[in-house]
């Protein structure tokens, strides 16, 4: 359950962020309301990429001839 909350609260932050930065640049309710919803569903959509990309930077790294 502890997990559940964090996440949850996790989503709260970024989509609150998401809208204040949003509202405080265009002072509109609707824009910034667009915003705290699209942010958490590019990050859902965007980071297994990220990590997925970083993972193969490290492999490479391991990897490479040259000292670390």
């Amino acid at each position: 359950m502890f997990i559940v909350a964090q996440k949850t609260s996790q989503v709260m932050l970024h989509m609150s962020v998401a809208f204040g930065v949003t509202y405080a640049f265009t002072g509109s309710l609707a824009t910034g309301g667009m915003a705290a919803v699209l942010e958490p569903i590019c990050n859902v959509l965007l980071l297994p990429l990220h990590d997925r990309l970083w993972s193969k930077v490290g492999a490479a790294r391991c990897t490479s001839p040259l000292p670390h």
